[in-house]
């Protein structure tokens, strides 16, 4: 446990740690009107003032509430209309209605969060040394920082759906130096430890650690580039139902997918060509060639990586890999790769996997409402390795276990092929 100065020290630094992470939330919202943060561009986003009112609800409901003395809600209704999916707790405000609450406005949502950040700083003041209460403040923390990047990504699938194709930062995107053609990086595998190991944070789906036999394989040296994919686009690709999953095949079919999520093609007058663009959170920029390919679906990434006569990893190799891998952040885009060996594995795009969310073997669920955090949504999902580049600094490790539906492409997901 410590000594009573060292369980002091640890108080004060997740009392700062707390502040840091509720101030970054506000920040991102900064560059957005009040009309921004209330839109919601289809169910499975949500408005910008939901995800502020809603990573408050979670210390409000699973730390205030049980533990503050005399403990008053900020507002009752709060509890329902800012719920997820805790069915432990109670009701919950439909998911796509989450863009017809006008009300609170958001002023309100910022003053719920200012007294819940007071009344929070007030008990992490009260005990200091509470190893129980700084494990929930690390969680509630943890799922904020998870939230900051749905808030991006959200923002800019809500600012895509405009004909203005507006910037979230004014700020444009160079243009990046070519970049060599992939290597593949071999490992021999073995018999490896997978799953998170201690010191630090984890969720309940990293563990347990556990060992898995891992058979020789390879790893492409950096991520897919638009000018990767661009040629597997013009070379037919999603004409050619060879290439697709069933489930993917039948959206080419219907006309939903037919190249990456924010990728536009506009007539130049003076070629007759179309060129091709790309929506950012930059705003509209010219497709660079260089940079990662992002915003597609497994059944994109499956079909792109059979056209190259490769596969997708699988969540343990690409864990095994990592294991040696220097930790990066991103910059709101991915970036080209800049470095030879095993390059871009954090901090440009989510890496889909071919492996199927399941649990490890030896798996349990927390008890309570917090159980529901992950174990429930382990069906119909697959696993994404890496970090993104709106992931959160300090959110990123090599056994951290992402998950979306195959058909999931508003997040920032690449491609990583493998043999």
């Amino acid at each position: 446990m410590g000594t009573p100065y060292e369980r002091a020290a640890a108080g004060v630094e997740c009392a700062a740690e707390f502040g840091q992470v509720r101030q970054r939330s506000v920040h991102l919202a900064e560059p957005l009107s009040p009309e921004d943060c209330c839109a919601q561009s289809m169910p499975d986003a949500s408005p910008v003032k939901w995800h502020l009112a809603h990573t408050t609800w979670f210390f409000e409901t699973f730390i205030l509430e049980p533990r503050e003395a005399d403990f008053r809600p900020f507002h009752p209704a709060f509890r329902v209309l800012f719920n997820s999916y805790y069915n432990g707790v109670g009701d919950k405000h439909p998911r796509p209605q989450r863009g017809l609450l006008t009300r609170p406005a958001l002023a309100d949502v910022l003053a719920y969060r200012a007294d819940v950040d007071r009344r929070m700083a007030r008990l992490l003041a009260q005990h200091p040394a509470d190893p129980e209460l700084a494990a929930l403040v690390e969680l509630g923390l943890q799922h904020e920082q998870q939230h900051q990047e749905l808030l991006l990504t959200d923002v800019k699938h809500l600012l895509a759906q405009s004909p203005l194709f507006p910037a979230y930062l004014d700020a444009p995107l160079a243009a990046s130096a070519p970049v060599a053609a992939p290597a593949w990086v071999d490992f021999d595998g073995g018999l490896a430890e997978i799953g998170h190991r201690g010191p630090g944070f984890a969720f309940d789906n990293e563990l347990p650690r556990h060992r898995q036999y891992v058979a020789p394989f390879a790893l492409a040296s950096r991520l897919v580039t638009n000018g990767d994919y661009l040629e597997f686009v013009e070379a037919g690709g999603y004409r050619d139902p060879s290439l697709w999953l069933a489930e993917g095949w039948d959206k080419v079919a219907r006309g939903e997918i037919s190249h990456p999520l924010y990728w536009v093609q506009r007539d130049e007058v003076a070629s007759g060509r179309g060129a091709w663009q790309e929506f950012t959170l930059h705003g509209l920029q010219a497709l660079d060639p260089a940079r990662p390919v992002t915003h597609v679906s497994l059944y994109e990434a499956d079909a792109y990586a059979r056209w190259r006569g490769a596969r997708l990893p699988t969540e343990a190799e690409w864990e095994f890999a990592a294991r040696d891998v220097a930790i990066a952040c991103g910059d709101l885009h991915p970036r080209a790769a800049g470095s030879a060996g095993l390059a871009q594995m954090f901090g440009e795009c989510w890496q889909w996997t071919s492996s199927s969310y399941a649990p490890y073997p030896g798996f349990a669920a927390a008890a309570g409402a917090l159980g529901e955090y992950n174990g429930k949504f382990m069906i119909n999902q697959y696993v994404l390795r890496g970090s993104s580049c709106a992931t959160p600094h300090g959110h990123t490790r090599a056994t951290y276990r992402n998950f979306f539906p195959a058909g999931a492409r508003w997040q920032f997901t690449g491609i990583r092929l493998a043999r």
